[in-house]
């Protein structure tokens, strides 16, 4: 005979024991634990069915019960790089929340990518009979639905696609761009330059858009000699800071964080003071730039954590998708000491 003591595990406790203990049918104990509408169990009953499971530490099945109903506790993840890129993994640190506080299991694939990873990934939650799925790329844009998508309730997550009849949830790119030079404006700037990236996306479009929405609303003639391209790195923002000088601009919104990085070397080379001769701000709020930077940056974060909540209740259906899909989630500002 074994003991706990030697290694060995103890029987699992079965349902047929639950029903002796409690003195009931198999069947019974089965209505009980699934809550079973429209059973007719006596309270006596109920009470010792879960009394004996208490005493006995059953636990039920999950993969039979999710067999049984044809789902399960679980809610898929697809993404394609944000497990590995840390500003966009609150992505998933929010849907996994959400999800819990659900009574839900996040299942997280992060494909890299690749579209035979995603397929197989795609499969393998559809094998788990999952509650739905959630997809999500590292940086706003458009795609192309996966086709699998469409064999259970699924939310884009940083992404879209017009024609697909998915909801979406996305960042307010152009609420981000017009909250960021709002935050220029209030600090006394009427001479606001915009360093804007050079690759088309909705952000590149969007947060243009809200930057001159905010200077219209504020009375401040648009210059677009103030919109000046640059990549969307260090180099693009370092660049670009001659020409800044030259415009006699005294404030800089940059198209992210990292571009106002390249800035912050451009101006210091020249001399200039930040905030005092320049004001900077940024989006993304990319922490590991916008905290440790010296001066801290200003900043405009993209809501990660907020999209991959809003994404597990939109598919749960305790949020009703947005009046016009996508669903538009607030870039909040991130005040520090650059403006």
């Amino acid at each position: 005979m074994t003991t706990a003591g030697n290694g060995a595990h103890a029987p699992s406790v079965t349902m047929r024991d639950v029903a002796k203990v409690a003195g009931v049918s198999v069947a019974t104990v089965s209505h009980v634990i699934n809550d079973k509408p429209g059973a007719r169990i006596g309270e006596d009953a109920r009470r010792r069915v879960h009394d004996a499971v208490a005493a006995l530490g059953y636990r039920p099945n999950a993969l039979a019960k999710t067999l049984s109903q044809g789902t399960s506790r679980f809610i898929g993840l697809v993404a394609d790089q944000i497990a590995t890129t840390p500003f966009a993994g609150q992505i998933i640190h929010g849907a996994q929340d959400e999800a819990w506080k659900h009574g839900f299991v996040l299942l997280v694939a992060n494909t890299d990518g690749n579209p035979e990873v995603e397929n197989d990934a795609i499969a393998m939650m559809l094998e788990h009979q999952v509650r739905g799925i959630l997809y999500s790329t590292w940086y706003h844009r458009e795609i192309t639905v996966p086709a699998a998508l469409h064999q259970t309730d699924s939310v884009l997550v940083d992404c879209f696609a017009p024609d697909s009849g998915l909801a979406a949830v996305v960042p307010d790119e152009v609420q981000g761009g017009r909250t960021a030079t709002d935050e220029l404006i209030a600090a006394g700037h009427r001479r606001i330059a915009f360093v804007n990236t050079t690759t088309p996306s909705p952000a590149q479009s969007g947060r243009l858009a809200g930057f001159r929405q905010a200077l219209t609303a504020a009375g401040i003639d648009i210059d677009d000699a103030l919109v000046l391209p640059a990549s969307p790195e260090q180099e693009g923002g370092y660049l670009a800071t001659p020409q800044i000088i030259d415009s006699g601009a005294t404030a800089v919104f940059c198209h992210n964080d990292r571009v106002a990085m390249g800035l912050y070397d451009g101006l210091r080379e020249h001399g200039l003071r930040i905030p005092e001769d320049m004001a900077v701000i940024g989006f993304d709020n990319q922490d590991v730039i916008a905290a440790h930077l010296r001066p801290t940056l200003s900043t405009v974060a993209l809501p990660h954590y907020e999209m991959g909540a809003a994404g597990v209740r939109v598919l749960l259906g305790i949020d009703e998708p947005g009046v016009s899909n996508p669903t538009l989630v607030t870039c909040p500002p991130i005040l520090r000491e650059s403006i």
